[in-house]
């Protein structure tokens, strides 16, 4: 193996059971919060609609949906990637946390079903005032920090790695810490929110800082996986891990700078949100450009993909393509109108197209089939063509003014166009995600007895 290649050593049965098991909690998350996007089509349904015993259902079910298909996904995803290591030691606490995280999200996901709810449509992790929702929140939470504390203690336990592989197990430890900033950050917010705020203006601020910082160890995260698939799909990048390890470093950069925010400005002030908008805004891209530009430059020396790993290359086109125009649409905003989730939509769908191609990765490591059907090779584009539809409609929209969570009674033609662009990318993108599940769902059917493949050594 060349020591310049981004890839990770295959780890051993019990780092890859424990990797499964938080591959299963990610995709059953997007599972059941796709079922909820039924129950929300239901809720806007006559007659349907008139017989819920639940008032505001339809907030109360995009509440649940929004944390399983971003909060527990993202954080679950990141939860496979620390645990695919040959460390031997913490796999108790390893199993502890993925175990918290499980019992937290069924608690999350049976929530609207104990009670009035009383949704928030805040910022980052909406929330259902409802004692039951929290408490699947906090126990979800404790087992990711249990997990996080457990891969910093594991992150370099590993030897005889090549300088690769080395660039990319420190990318994962830069996102465990920018996670850990961001659960400081929690508690630093939870301690100092005036007690006059209460509501919507509460849990905004409460997560506003741990959830713009969180991002940045989502990116981490990204750019460890680009590395990953662009190596894995044949592209020879020009960049060599001391230089990949020092973009990582770099992408950190604005995480170190989030304890000056909450030194310099009170928590319940403007300044502290603005701040943080700034951050994220001028710190997002500071390592995935140049790192992405070596990516896209690889892939275009070297177009066609190694046999077997089209899947996995178009997840990695397409990842670049939407965490690149949800970035350039970030600097379009001005005021709070439907340009601003285009540009969220737009980074979040880049990361998770990502761990999408890193799934397939990894089912045959895991021991499952891979994939590589005609329908795999399509499925990126599918799902990466739909999103783009949909924050180019918001984006649209949003320059004729059309403000966030409105309901839109009075629109113009343009932007009726806009937003009918963005609902009809959005159905093409559902598409794109059921291919996807379904795709995963086929390779990890237990193959019929007497086929299996037994246990291979690491």
């Amino acid at each position: 193996m060349l020591r310049n290649q981004f890839t990770l050593t295959v780890p051993d049965s019990n780092a890859r059971r424990l990797t499964t098991g938080w591959l299963l909690l990610g995709l059953a998350a997007l599972v059941v919060g796709g079922l909820y996007t039924v129950l929300i089509v239901l809720s806007r349904t006559p007659y349907f609609r008139e017989v819920v015993p639940w008032v505001d259902f339809f907030h109360t079910a995009l509440v649940v949906h929004v944390n399983l298909t971003v909060l527990v996904w993202f954080l679950a995803f990141a939860g496979v990637l620390w645990s695919y290591t040959r460390s031997k030691r913490c796999l108790g606490c390893g199993w502890s946390a993925l175990a918290l995280c499980c019992i937290g999200t069924l608690i999350i996901v049976i929530s609207p079903f104990t009670g009035e709810s009383h949704p928030l449509m805040n910022n980052y992790v909406p929330v259902l005032q409802n004692r039951v929702f929290f408490t699947g929140l906090i126990v979800f939470g404790a087992g990711f920090c249990l997990q996080v504390l457990r891969g910093c203690v594991t992150a370099f336990d590993n030897d005889n790695q090549t300088s690769g592989e080395a660039a990319l197990r420190f990318g994962l430890f830069v996102a465990m810490v920018a996670s850990l900033f961001a659960i400081t950050a929690l508690a630093l917010s939870w301690l100092g929110i005036d007690a006059g705020f209460t509501g919507l203006a509460y849990y905004d601020r409460l997560f506003w800082g741990s959830g713009h910082i969180v991002q940045f160890s989502h990116t981490q995260l990204m750019l460890v996986a680009w590395l990953w698939l662009a190596t894995e799909s044949g592209a020879r990048l020009r960049i060599s891990p001391r230089v990949a390890l020092f973009l990582f470093v770099l992408g950190l950069q604005p995480v170190l700078a989030a304890p000056v925010i909450y030194i310099v400005f009170d928590v319940s002030s403007g300044d502290h949100l603005f701040w943080f908008i700034q951050l994220m805004k001028y710190g997002g891209a500071i390592a995935a450009v140049p790192l992405g530009a070596a990516v896209m430059l690889a892939m275009i020396e070297k177009w066609r993909p190694a046999p077997g790993f089209a899947a996995e290359r178009n997840a990695l086109l397409f990842s670049l393509l939407l965490f690149g125009v949800g970035g350039g649409i970030g600097f379009l905003i001005s005021g709070s109108t439907v340009t601003v989730p285009a540009h969220y939509h737009g980074s979040i769908v880049g990361v998770t197209i990502a761990f999408m191609g890193v799934t397939y990765l990894l089912l045959p490591q895991l021991g499952f089939r891979k994939v590589e059907s005609r329908t795999a090779r399509w499925q990126p584009a599918v799902y990466g063509t739909g999103q783009l539809m949909h924050i180019v409609g918001l984006a649209w929209s949003g320059g004729y003014d059309v403000a966030r969570k409105s309901t839109g009674a009075e629109r113009g033609i343009e932007q009726i166009a806009g937003m009918g662009l963005m609902g009809f990318g959005g159905l093409i993108s559902i598409v794109g995600g059921v291919m996807f599940l379904v795709l995963v769902y086929l390779a990890m059917k237990p193959l019929p007895i007497g086929t299996q493949k037994t246990d291979a050594s690491p």
